[in-house]
């Protein structure tokens, strides 16, 4: 890329901007797939950022906590419990150690029973919480001692069914970048075949000004300057409309789980400020390669 053709498409001269239509099929076109993108990566990013506190948030959550069982007859459960939380309490590495109470069993079963549960009349084994400190503790360990202690005790340490949850919010994650790359290589596309439409309809006026000394960098330039200005103004309305649209999406509940909370948080709103930027350079990109090469196709 020549010096000439950036200062044409930085600064911008009036004679070159006559080149290119400024209305019509193309610009409708490159406005409308712009500011398309745009919209979509907003959501796209705004998907990714949310998987990855989500990630974050299941592997430090989980990572620290895990759950006893104690199955045993009806007059061993109580002596077995107390047994229980005196190894927890032993234990280098466990911060807190509590049996839940009859009622706090039935509210996590209520999701499959329904309310009202009585746990009499169910086999219910006795759950206690673990919650380990910044150094943890050692799981075999521990295990080792429950079962010479207290025979009834099963440790879950949730290993079983946190990683496939973490991995699961990372291939989210994952998802959402790729979603954002392929935006941006459909937006490239199209700008490229509304910059060879636009090439090929101005095909007269460019021999036209080939005749009268114009360079093709010349040319060129005013077709990469028509092209990004339109792509960043079409960028920047789809991001508008993108963050009005997450900024009307619900806030993170625990109710609603994974559905809610999908918006930015803290200085992640600066994020979609870059996709009219990165969408004026996908645009400048691809209209530059469009026009050297059908340039040489006319020459």
């Amino acid at each position: 890329m020549s010096s000439g053709m950036l200062r044409n498409v930085l600064i911008g001269d009036a004679q070159a901007d006559r080149v290119v239509p400024p209305s019509g099929f193309t610009a409708q076109l490159t406005l409308f797939a712009s500011g398309a993108m745009a919209f979509l990566a907003v959501f796209a990013l705004a998907l990714s950022l949310a998987s990855g506190r989500l990630a974050e948030r299941w592997a430090s959550e989980l990572a620290r906590s895990a759950t006893l069982r104690i199955t045993a007859p009806e007059d061993q459960v109580a002596a077995q419990t107390d047994a229980a939380l005196r190894v927890l309490r032993q234990t280098p590495g466990v911060a807190r150690a509590r049996a839940l109470s009859q009622e706090e069993q039935a509210a996590l079963l209520a999701p499959w029973f329904g309310p009202g549960l009585d746990l009499a009349a169910l086999p219910v084994p006795q759950l206690i919480e673990v919650m380990e400190d910044e150094l943890g503790y050692d799981a075999a360990g521990l295990r080792l001692r429950l079962a010479a202690e207290v025979p009834g005790a099963v440790l879950d340490d949730h290993t079983r069914w946190r990683k496939p949850l973490v991995e699961a919010a990372n291939s989210l994650r994952r998802l959402g970048w790729i979603s954002v790359l392929l935006i941006g290589g459909a937006m490239a596309a199209m700008i490229t075949l509304a910059a060879n439409a636009a090439l090929a309809a101005n095909a007269q006026v460019i021999e036209v000004l080939r005749l009268v000394g114009a360079r093709d960098s010349y040319i060129a330039g005013a077709f990469v300057r028509r092209f990004t200005l339109r792509a960043l103004i079409g960028a920047g309305i789809g991001v508008a409309l993108g963050l009005g649209g997450v900024l009307l999406l619900p806030e993170a509940s625990d109710e609603g789980g994974f559905l809610t909370g999908l918006g930015f948080r803290g200085l992640g709103w600066l994020w979609p400020l870059l996709i009219p930027v990165l969408g004026a350079l996908v645009a400048f990109a691809a209209t530059w390669f469009a026009a050297r090469r059908r340039l040489k196709e006319l020459s």
